[in-house]
């Protein structure tokens, strides 16, 4: 379907709901007005359009937080907000979690949000952790048009976690009647959503265009017209912030950041979000690799000058960890990163027969990370571990890690919400949609603590499942992210630090241009 196609879809959307709606903002001069533009550093792709094609990870919710609404969601009031469910509620036997809609709740085509979206929602939700939520829950009852029940196997402390936050996209809700009838192909062309903002139009790769809604619950938005544009070259989206192009840009670093710090107008902000940097050894799983050994992992680990990295890459803003769980993070466990050793870590790739090193193979980051590969590459290679950078586009690059298709190396970073239990789902338990192999003693630790109603004993359970993966150096972790974005002058509110550890702009109505 060609741009002007779903445009024109787009406003004949706009066109029925202007028709039905009740409560629409009429008053000339009373509704939202301007725009405002990102330079968003990946490129943008259609399947972030669809909560039901959720990732675990933290870039579709940058889409997801304009188009749709969830029952609760994370938010400026906390982590696990009233969002479309007005009220929720748990029994007192932990196996029964009751939703209460808000009546004021509507898509962008004017249909109510009802119990039945819930259900729906929720039955075809295949992204991240899609098969843990699916083989906790039992059922999804449709107790009337406002009141949703999920019905648990057993108690599960962690149901409100995997479901409410952005650990998943479950919670997040579409049309059913919409569905049903274009497809899932048909609504990622032209998705409907009950979010702040209507979809106008999306060049896959290029930009995405959308317009206030509003009649959303929450409250109008400020701002009329938000455009995101896919601007993957870091210099670029600087240049085009200083000449006053766009409003946000994300993700600068360095020499780029530093410029434009010191531009008069511009304001450089940085936020330590839920994001931690690591090296995923995705072979260590094969007898045959040298990856297997845990000696070499661990040379790998000491190789590397982290602080360094940090202060040349982030600023400083970064915070080197030793774990793949940020410290902010419910049932963290605090450790201290391996210390730069290159001595000791030559020594143990001699004991451990690669006294020469060896070739590695692939070394592939997480888009667009790869200055900060470069640089880790060249710390594994002054080691003798000699690698190659392989560079995607960060789809791509999310699909294939999740299919289980990259070989050597990976730089891989988790940024997606929730706590310890959420974290080492999706990186270290057989069903986590990037693990490349699984402990078995952490796998039964990770289905103990599941089912452990007492928190402490919980706790316990998920720090023992973390001095694991530190001490057998199954990931050697970097960093907690540090994300920089620069601010041009015509944002009052830029809505980046409203939602804590948040890394883009969010709530979307809560934006306000001077």
């Amino acid at each position: 379907m060609s741009r002007q196609i779903q445009s024109l879809g787009a406003l004949l959307l706009l066109a029925t709901w202007t028709l039905t709606a009740p409560g629409r903002a009429a008053a000339a001069g009373a509704g939202p007005d301007g725009q405002m533009v990102w330079a968003a550093h990946i490129t943008l792709a259609p399947r972030w359009l669809d909560p039901g094609e959720t990732e675990s990870a933290i870039t579709p919710f940058m889409v997801l937080y304009a188009i749709h609404d969830a029952l609760v969601k994370p938010m400026p009031a906390g982590l696990t907000t009233p969002s479309l469910a007005e009220s929720w509620s748990v029994s007192p036997d932990g196996t029964s979690y009751e939703f209460v809609l808000r009546q004021a709740a509507r898509f962008h085509n004017g249909d109510p949000v009802t119990s039945e979206d819930i259900r729906f929602s929720f039955e075809r939700y295949r992204g991240g952790a899609a098969k843990l939520l699916k083989d906790k829950v039992r059922e999804v009852q449709v107790v009337d048009a406002r009141r949703v029940r999920f019905q648990l196997k057993e108690p599960w402390p962690d149901f409100m976690t995997f479901y409410g936050t952005t650990a998943t996209g479950a919670g997040w809700v579409v049309p059913k009647k919409y569905v049903e009838r274009v497809g899932d192909d048909g609504f990622k062309k032209v998705p409907i959503g009950a979010g702040p903002y209507r979809f106008v139009s999306f060049t896959p790769g290029v930009e995405l265009v959308l317009e206030a809604f509003e009649a959303y619950w929450r409250k109008t938005p400020s701002v009329k017209r938000l455009v995101i544009k896919s601007v993957p070259d870091e210099t670029t989206r600087a240049a085009a912030l200083k000449r006053g192009e766009v409003d946000i840009a994300y993700f600068l670093n360095g020499p780029v950041a530093e410029d434009v710090r010191r531009t008069p107008g511009l304001t450089l902000t940085a936020v330590r979000t839920n994001g931690v940097f690591f090296l995923d050894f995705t072979e260590q799983w094969d007898p045959r690799s040298p990856w297997h050994d845990r000696r070499v992992r661990l040379a790998a680990s000491l190789a590397v000058d982290r602080q360094a990295i940090n202060e040349a890459e982030q600023l400083g803003f970064a915070g080197v960890t030793g774990n793949i769980v940020p410290r902010h993070m419910e049932f963290a466990l605090p450790i201290d990163a391996h210390p730069y050793d290159l001595k000791r870590a030559k020594q143990l790739l001699a004991e451990a027969g690669y006294a020469n090193g060896f070739d590695a193979g692939d070394f592939t980051p997480n888009p667009p990370y790869f200055s900060m590969a470069e640089a880790i590459g060249g710390y594994l290679g002054a080691v003798g571990i000699r690698t190659r950078i392989r560079t995607m586009e960060r789809a791509a690059f999310l699909s294939t890690w999740g299919e289980k298709k990259l070989r050597g190396v990976v730089l891989g970073v988790q940024a997606a919400g929730g706590n310890a239990a959420t974290r080492i789902e999706g990186l270290a338990t057989r069903s986590g949609r990037y693990a490349s192999g699984v402990l078995p003693e952490v796998e039964d630790l990770f289905q103990r603590q599941a089912r452990e109603v007492d928190r402490r004993k919980r706790e316990d359970l998920l720090h023992q499942i973390q001095r694991i993966l530190h001490e057998r150096v199954v990931f050697a972790p970097i960093w907690e992210n540090g994300f920089i974005r620069g601010v041009g002058p015509r944002a009052e509110e830029p809505a980046l630090t409203l939602i804590p550890s948040y890394p883009y702009s969010a709530p979307y109505e809560d934006l306000r241009l001077k």
